[in-house]
């Protein structure tokens, strides 16, 4: 019975040592923490230049519609070169060769039929300080009808809008949690503010 008793006591002993050394304590909390801040912290990274760079294409698409919009006469291709340029500055600290920008005019007859009339689209090349036009000139075709994607409160007969439209891909840099691109879009609509219509290459030829 004696020996029995000092085995336990001896067993009882070294378990609680056992429970009492916290040596490896901190090592545990460190690996079991460290993957979740890292997760944390470079997802914050990440999903905060989505939100900036998806602001900035905002941005652009305003800012295209707008400058298109003042043109009191005939946009030329280096017109439409200069306003696509200032893409690179909104895009500023931001990889601006990710930019692809359309300009287009559209007509809505007296049906409230919405037509494009004619469009223009431009990317950035890396590095580069001014825009290109791309060649065929648009995704969009002359003569397509675009209804269905003008707001209602715009189908005003008879009238003109210039749309913009910016796409981006967004890659992030780590890679962390984030693992591909992600599209970043939008739209803006404007009116011909000094002029009925805006002509582009003698397109249209009368307002």
């Amino acid at each position: 019975m004696q020996a029995i008793a000092k085995i336990w006591r001896t067993a009882r002993s070294y378990a609680y040592e056992f429970l009492a050394d916290g040596r490896g304590l901190a090592a545990t909390e460190f690996a079991v923490i460290v993957p979740l801040m890292l997760v944390m912290f470079f997802g914050t990274v990440e999903f905060s230049s989505a939100v900036a760079i998806d602001r900035k294409v905002t941005l652009i698409a305003r800012t295209l519609s707008d400058l298109t919009s003042q043109s009191s006469s005939t946009v030329t291709d280096t017109n439409l070169q200069n306003t696509f340029t200032a893409s690179i500055s909104v895009m500023t600290p931001y990889d601006a060769s990710l930019v692809n920008a359309t300009l287009s005019e559209i007509y809505i007859d007296t049906n409230s039929v919405a037509k494009i009339s004619w469009a223009k689209s431009a990317t950035i090349a890396s590095g580069a300080t001014q825009a290109t036009l791309t060649n065929p000139p648009s995704t969009r075709v002359a003569g397509t009808t675009v209804t269905s994607m003008i707001p209602s409160t715009l189908l005003i007969p008879s009238t003109y809008l210039i749309l913009s439209e910016v796409n981006y891909t967004y890659t992030p840099s780590v890679k962390f949690v984030l693992k591909s691109g992600i599209n970043l879009s939008d739209v803006a609509y404007t009116r011909p503010r000094q002029v009925t219509c805006i002509a582009y290459n003698s397109v249209p030829a009368t307002c």
